[in-house]
């Protein structure tokens, strides 16, 4: 994979790989016919994620700014991103080993597309488990150091959330106009 297609760098998908993108543009999906379950399910879980980060990153503000009691906002954190973690885990395997492989199968000539979202997902572990080791020493941290800590949380989370983001808009702006297009034929 070229340096400029990684996850780090990229700030998009190719246009070789927007071709169907074009055809069922974003400010349309949720007027398409076969806007189901399926493709609301991905958008959904893919919002859940942005909004975990945003929730970890409140709590980790707010205890920064001393605006909530540091002990209720450690265990809200620790609660988010336990979740946040846990799910982009479980969605990620999900879409390697079941649907990636299907809607592959249906749009072959986006073969570089879904590579470059198997990319990602290796990218991501890294990201994964700074955050984890992030979010863990603001929990085993002492009160003295709960602002610190916080403070580093914030620093990670906030880079972690950009990858995850330009990852989850890719991987919509392929995997979306594909569902749209072939629907329920593609047994998914």
């Amino acid at each position: 994979m070229a340096d400029e297609l990684t996850l780090d760098i990229r700030t998009g998908l190719p246009d070789a790989l927007r071709v169907l993108l074009d055809e069922h543009p974003r400010d349309l999906w949720d007027s398409h016919v076969r806007f189901d379950g399926l493709t609301r399910f991905w958008l959904e879980r893919h919002l859940m994620f942005r909004t975990l980060i945003d929730r970890i990153g409140d709590e980790s503000r707010s205890i920064v700014e001393r605006s909530a009691e540091p002990g209720q906002a450690v265990r809200n954190t620790a609660r988010y991103a336990q979740l946040l973690l846990g799910e982009l885990h479980g969605h990620h395997q999900i879409e390697d080993l079941h649907y990636f492989p299907r809607l592959l199968a249906a749009e072959p000539r986006l073969v570089r597309g879904f590579d470059i979202l198997d990319g990602d997902h290796h990218a991501l572990d890294g990201q994964l488990a700074a955050l984890a080791g992030a979010v863990n020493g603001l929990i085993r941290a002492t009160p003295a150091d709960q602002r610190d800590r916080a403070g580093a949380l914030g620093t990670t989370l906030a880079g972690f959330g950009r990858f995850l983001d330009r990852h989850l808009v890719d991987e919509e702006d392929l995997v979306v106009p594909i569902l749209l297009k072939h629907g329920e034929a593609l047994g998914v």
